[in-house]
């Protein structure tokens, strides 16, 4: 059963057409990657799924049910949660309360104290913060907490944009380990946008390459890294 659905998207800031009627679907319990250059319309297509922009054309579909042009924070109370590149996390509050304001929507008190144990046990190093200011924390905790934030609302389906960015080598491979196990062991489907082509598809079911706001190939992860033009544009062979 397909959980996303996106139908002939259209997305114009001013006169630019920035994503240009682009279609694709994702499973449940897939991880799908977006990829392609910078400036390729990868945040822009987040950013319409996620309520953050307005479509000019085309249809979004959650779980079947029509989420064109919902308001962002009524997408979270439906089963989705975004990831923004940057990770946009509250720096002058504690890890703890970070991880709380993911929670907001929740009244499950239990069910709530139980997934912020859970969290800690997935990420060690947050629970040994979760009383400082995560402000001033380092990049790759900063980015491990925007991903746990955005689990405690409990979703179904999390978008995910640039997580490797700015972060070291060995950082980068324990946030795809962190991506992989989310989506194996708390069963989220995962749409993830990433710069960084070899690690995105090493991961992926299913990967779509955007170029210029279109849609210029997409196949099974393991295909397209091994294709020569994918290699050459993307993958530095």
């Amino acid at each position: 059963m397909n959980i996303l659905e996106v139908n002939d998207l259209n997305v114009y800031y001013g006169a630019i057409h920035a994503i240009k009627n682009i279609s694709f679907e994702i499973k449940k319990g897939e991880i799908v990657t977006l990829i392609g250059a910078n400036g390729a319309g990868k945040t822009s297509t987040l950013h319409a799924i996620s309520g953050l922009i307005t479509p000019r054309s085309g249809e979004i579909s959650l779980n079947g049910m029509n989420i064109t042009n919902k308001e962002a924070h009524k997408l979270l109370g439906l089963g989705m949660a975004h990831v923004p590149e940057g990770r946009r996390i509250f720096t002058n509050l504690t890890v703890l309360e970070n991880l709380e304001m993911g929670a907001f929507i929740r009244n499950d008190k239990d069910k709530i104290k139980k997934d912020l144990n859970n969290i800690f046990d997935m990420f060690p190093r947050l629970a040994e913060r979760k009383k400082q200011l995560a402000g001033t924390m380092s990049g790759g905790e900063q980015q491990m907490l925007a991903i746990a934030r955005a689990l405690m609302s409990r979703p179904e389906l999390l978008l995910m944009d640039e997580p490797s960015m700015g972060l070291a080598p060995i950082l980068v491979q324990e946030i795809f380990k962190t991506i992989e196990k989310i989506n194996k062991e708390n069963n989220v489907t995962i749409l993830l946008v990433e710069q960084n082509a070899h690690m995105a598809l090493s991961i992926a079911n299913r990967a779509y390459v955007l170029e210029t706001g279109k849609i210029i190939m997409s196949g099974d992860a393991n295909d397209l890294a091994n294709n020569d033009d994918i290699k050459k544009a993307y993958l530095g062979g």
